[in-house]
């Protein structure tokens, strides 16, 4: 493992420049307890699907994007989904504190937007419901792209829009009562409500993959989960 991947350091945990790391950083102590019980866990799931997808590949060196609380970089280093190692960056210091207490290894403090690594450094990047949080979405995935070797895959799992049937009371639920549930574990109802905001705003699964090629990908396709609730979007370079 190359020495430039250190850890964070617990003197930088409140150095959180913009509003949103911010925000994650308030909901940090209690983040992966409100995702299990927003979701009965399926979002656990939903995280073993992505680190399998990457699995299947073998590639040698992953990085994971909006690595937060270190979820999936967990799983895939769980699962040995790469040959050499996997990296996890997040621009929230205290998730990136959270994850390391989870023992996450190699863990990076980095805005997506900019990343610290050369050309065609890593074989997959994985990013797990934080692409809706950059503030220029196609700027990010020219990053991913840019980052990523020939032959190399992006994973995007992220909320996505569900079949038209359930499309309203989903979106209903997420502006109206989910902020509300959230109060049962954290005082940031704030936080859950753009959460219900921002995944209503994001592209549709289409949208998305439009995005992605004019990104310089070649190729994009999603699966969807839960009804379209969730959707695990793979490109390829």
């Amino acid at each position: 493992m190359p020495d430039a991947y250190e850890a964070v350091p617990d003197d930088l945990a409140q150095q959180d420049p913009a509003a949103i790391a911010a925000m994650f950083g308030r909901v940090a102590p209690r983040y992966d307890l409100m995702n299990h019980a927003m979701g009965a866990g399926i979002d656990i799931y939903w995280r073993w699907k992505l680190a399998r997808a990457v699995r299947a590949r073998r590639p040698a060196r992953a990085l994971d994007l909006a690595t937060g609380s270190g979820d999936v970089l967990l799983e895939i280093q769980r699962q040995q989904a790469c040959a050499e190692f996997a990296v996890g960056a997040d621009f929230c210091l205290p998730m990136l504190k959270l994850a390391r207490s989870k023992k996450a290894l190699n863990l990076l403090a980095s805005d997506g937007l900019r990343l610290p690594f050369k050309d065609a450094s890593f074989d997959a990047v994985t990013i797990a419901f934080g692409l809706r949080n950059f503030a220029d979405r196609l700027a990010g995935l020219r990053e991913m792209r840019r980052v990523l070797r020939p032959g190399g895959r992006a994973y995007v799992m992220e909320f996505s829009h569900p079949v038209a049937w359930l499309a309203p009371t989903y979106f209903w639920y997420m502006r109206h009562l989910m902020p509300k549930y959230s109060r049962l574990f954290t005082p940031e109802e704030g936080a859950y409500k753009y959460l219900g905001e921002s995944i209503k705003a994001f592209l549709p699964q289409p949208k998305l993959a439009a995005m992605m090629i004019e990104a310089g990908f070649s190729s994009a396709n999603w699966t969807n989960f839960a009804l379209g609730i969730v959707a695990l979007h793979v490109a390829e370079v």
